[in-house]
């Protein structure tokens, strides 16, 4: 469960961003050119402000930390 860092209202997540022209959505890779993939970005939106927050799964954050942060 997200929640908006503006209103502190709950987000609805599992929404997608697509880009117009090709309809595949976002990636987000390492730096350069042909960089390895890390993962699809998902969003989330709050329902309350319009907030969108764009963020990785847990699963794909395991490329850049290998272990589980916990704060």
């Amino acid at each position: 469960m997200r929640i908006c860092p503006h209103c502190q209202y709950e987000m609805r997540e599992s929404f997608d961003i697509k880009i117009d022209s090709t309809g595949n959505g976002l990636k987000v890779t390492k730096e350069g050119t042909f960089g390895e993939v890390i993962g699809k970005p998902k969003v989330a939106v709050c329902p309350k402000c319009g907030e969108v927050s764009i963020y990785l799964d847990e699963s794909d954050l395991s490329a850049i930390a290998p272990h589980k942060i916990e704060y």
